[in-house]
């Protein structure tokens, strides 16, 4: 699952088929099409709510980031590998302790073409953070904690073009959470957790800009914590498995406009707890109108994982979500460019006393990037997240701005 990110750590719940136009890793397109590629940004900003917690205990303060990354690229004759990596360090000058944030996101990416009908895609991220919604872009969790999280996300596919019509798409995904604060009631035991996701999709060109596809998932969310989530229940307990079933399509309307859709059901069966059966959606569209301004549109329906526990044996599951996101890439001038993002997400909790309660959380980032000459850059942004939560001490709002440079090689 992608993610939309504006740069001063604006976070969407994305879709398996939306993807960057312009950037990967920072980098642009002339940058990424040689063999290395290094950039680095240094930025001062104001955080109004650096712990994202509601308004009774909020705290603010500036500070200063600093962003390295390089990506490497290794082009061979039927094998493509990628590899890249981001650091961040983020320092809060009124932050009593722990004044400094370090994140690592290390992501590799490779294709083998066995034959002009066979191929393999690989890709691996891994990433290191404190600040749990760059783990997890799927979960809204409480507020900021002191708690180091790691994550890793594997996943491999196999296409075969079976015949001039018909071909076939086997994959596996493994996404690992490891939250660094254990003991009972901890973000460790409510969200420690594997999750084991397989894909089979037929596809059929219908056209020649349409493929139809019919598909199936199987998924399995292990949650690994033997400490309590309640008084009565484990981590372990919220264990269930999922399968999907779905319908969708692949149309290129031009070389400007394009989108992918699957809509199903998704049957969700839990080690504790009644079975649930509920929609299952992924649609998303870029549309290129002109050189370097793009639009991006999607709209994702799926459960996700939540640090909603529930008291006693009555636990919460999960939460089913809907998401719409977008974002607009705009070329001003060709020094200027400027880009706006925003994404609303409704959730509602599963089992426990906060069942059928709502979260409505909306993100929205706006940035504007001058391009100095070909290697230097300045930017400037603004976030605001808020989060309307029925669940008690969850709701809040936060506001980000940020003004910096940036160097690309």
């Amino acid at each position: 699952m992608k993610k939309l990110i504006a740069s001063a750590g604006l976070v969407a719940v994305g879709t398996a088929s939306l993807h960057a136009v312009d950037s990967y890793y920072g980098l642009s397109r002339q940058e990424a099409s040689k063999p290395w590629s290094i950039s680095a940004s240094l930025r001062g900003f104001y955080d109004d709510n650096f712990a994202a917690a509601p308004k009774s205990i909020r705290e603010d303060s500036w500070g200063m980031e600093f962003s390295p990354a390089f990506a490497l690229n290794f082009p061979m004759e039927q094998t493509y590998v990628r590899v890249g990596y981001i650091y961040s360090l983020k320092y809060y000058f009124e932050r009593d302790d722990d004044k400094a944030d370090h994140s690592h996101d290390f992501n590799v990416k490779a294709e083998h073409r066995f034959s002009e009908r066979y191929k393999i895609e690989l890709s691996d991220s891994f990433v290191y953070a404190q600040e749990p919604e760059l783990i997890d872009e799927t979960t809204q969790t409480q507020f900021r904690t002191d708690s180091d999280v790691y994550r890793n996300r594997a996943t491999v596919n196999f296409v075969a073009e079976l015949t001039e019509l018909w071909s076939l798409l086997a994959g596996y995904q493994n996404i690992w959470y490891d939250y660094v604060q254990e003991g009972d009631f901890s973000r460790s035991a409510l969200l420690d957790r594997t999750e084991h996701l397989f894909r089979l999709d037929g596809r059929w060109q219908m056209q020649e800009h349409l493929i139809g596809l019919v598909g199936y998932q199987y998924g399995v969310n292990d949650y690994r914590s033997k400490n309590l989530i309640t008084s009565l229940v484990r981590g372990d307990d919220r264990d269930n498995t999922a399968h999907y079933v779905y319908l969708g399509a692949n149309y290129s309307f031009s070389s400007q406009l394009n989108g992918e859709a699957r809509a199903g059901v998704r049957s969700t069966d839990y080690d504790t707890g009644d079975d649930e059966l509920s929609p299952y959606v992924d649609i998303a569209g870029t549309y290129t109108y002109l050189p370097g301004s793009y639009v991006q549109l999607g709209f994702r329906h799926d459960r996700n994982a939540t640090d909603v526990a529930g008291s006693g044996a009555d636990i919460t599951t999960d939460q089913e979500t809907s998401s719409v996101f977008g974002s607009i890439n705009h070329r001003i001038t060709p020094q200027l460019n400027g880009r706006l993002e925003t994404q609303y997400q409704r959730g509602v909790f599963n089992g426990g006393p906060a069942d059928g309660d709502l979260e409505n959380f909306f993100l929205a980032g706006v940035n504007l990037e001058y391009r100095i000459n070909n290697n230097w850059a300045a930017e400037t942004g603004y976030n605001y997240d808020r989060l309307d939560s029925d669940a008690s001490n969850r709701s809040f709002t936060r506001n980000r701005v940020y003004v910096g440079v940036r160097a690309s090689y």
